[in-house]
Formats: C-alpha cells, sequence, structure tokens
C-alpha cells in the first residue's frame, strides 16, 4: 500500500492547484472501518477526484482498458488511478456486474473504503437518475454504513466528449452515513428502498434536478453494477 499512498500524496497538491476544491462534510467520513461512498457522477473526473480528497483513501472499481494504455495519456491515466487505489474490472454483461460487487464486498471485508456511482453511469444532461440496487446490496452485505457524496462542478471542468480536464473549481460535500439492515425477507423491496433513500441523500447534497428513470448509458459505454 505504501506506492499507492505515495502517489496519491504527490497527486493532491497538484489536484488542489487545479481544481480549488471546496471539501466540506469530512467528518462525516469514519476514519476506520469499512465504508460504501455512494456519489452522483456527472463527470468522468468524479472517480478520480474524490479518492483524492476524500480523508481515507478509497477504492473505486474502474474498467480494465484504464491500466492497458500505452500512449501517454494512457500511461498517465494508469498511473493516477493505480495512485488513488482504484481496481480494475471487465465491464460486460450481468455475470461481470455480480463479478464486479463480489469485488467490492471484498474491499468492504478488508474493512476499507469503497465507492460507487449508484446511477451506473455519467449524467450527460446534468440530472440525478435513479439509483441501481447494487449499492444497497453492497451495503446489507458487508454491514458497511453508507456515505453520501455530491461532487458539484465537474461536468464544467471536464465535460462528456472531453479529452482532458481543464482548471476550474470544483466542490466534493460528504453527508452523514446512513445504515441499513442485513434481511432476507422481501430483501428486493427493501434494497429497492434502501437505495431510493441513498439517491434522496445525495440529491439533498448536490442540488441536482432529479430524472424519474434509469441512466441507460449509450450503446458504447458499459454499466456500473
Amino acid at each position: 500500500m505504501l506506492i499507492p499512498r505515495l502517489l496519491r500524496a504527490s497527486l493532491l497538491p497538484v489536484g488542489h492547484l487545479a481544481f480549488r476544491p471546496t471539501i466540506e462534510g469530512r467528518e462525516h467520513v469514519p476514519a476506520q472501518g469499512p465504508v460504501i461512498l455512494a456519489a452522483n457522477h456527472i463527470s468522468a473526473l468524479d472517480s478520480f477526484l474524490i479518492p483524492l480528497f476524500s480523508p481515507r483513501a478509497v477504492a473505486f472499481l474502474a474498467k480494465a482498458e484504464y491500466f492497458t494504455g500505452t500512449s501517454p495519456k494512457g500511461r498517465l491515466t494508469s498511473a493516477a488511478i493505480t495512485g488513488l487505489g482504484a481496481i480494475p474490472v471487465p465491464r460486460g454483461a450481468h455475470r461481470a456486474a455480480q463479478a464486479a460487487l463480489e469485488t467490492a464486498l471484498g474491499v468492504l471485508n478488508e474493512g476499507r473504503a469503497f465507492g460507487i456511482h449508484p446511477e451506473g453511469t455519467r449524467s450527460r444532461d446534468g440530472r440525478l437518475y435513479r439509483g441501481r440496487t447494487g449499492v444497497a446490496w453492497l451495503a446489507m452485505a458487508s454491514g458497511a454504513p453508507v456515505v453520501p457524496v455530491a461532487v458539484i462542478g465537474t461536468d464544467r471542468v471536464q465535460p462528456i466528449g472531453s479529452r482532458f480536464p481543464r482548471p476550474g473549481k470544483v466542490t466534493v460535500r460528504f453527508g452523514a452515513p446512513l445504515s441499513f439492515p442485513q434481511v432476507t425477507a422481501g430483501a428486493a423491496r427493501v434494497r429497492r428502498d434502501a437505495t431510493d433513500d441513498i439517491m434522496d441523500a445525495i440529491a439533498k447534497l448536490s442540488g441536482q434536478d432529479r430524472a424519474d428513470g434509469y441512466n441507460d448509458p449509450p450503446a458504447a459505454d458499459v454499466k456500473q453494477p
């Protein structure tokens, strides 16, 4: 874990210089033990900045191809996400999504922090979409609290379609933890209700307009669990 910590430490001053972050609610993130950070998703930059500005290391799942690029940009991306503790996973059909959840559960069972975007893919219109229930499955399977997180401004720093971020100002806001019981009877309904509670908490932090349905990705994209 030493190399990722050193890389994260080297990236932190660059992040502060480039994005002038306002970071709120750090005290809501438990200092130790398993925790799920559930965040909105408005830019490819989100899963880089949350681990960078979180008070503790946070593992996100990342597409395996992000780790294998050979171009200068690919190598830079690989180094950055490795330094932030990202975990490579293949993306694809339902079986791959369940495997990704099992990987995430392993992170939590080790007492670590795990980050997830319940919407699955980035919002292309700035609205907050309905969450997928993988986040509630993780919370109930692990017993970990869920800290809702809002990122604000990353859609202006790196809009969809732009290859590189530009300097700007972002906000990362951590909310009060939510806890959910481990259940078996009526589990699907309970997971749905828990996920809706998590999305309500994210909406209060982000101030985004709500969308009624799921954010289905374009054909070229792949869903997160």
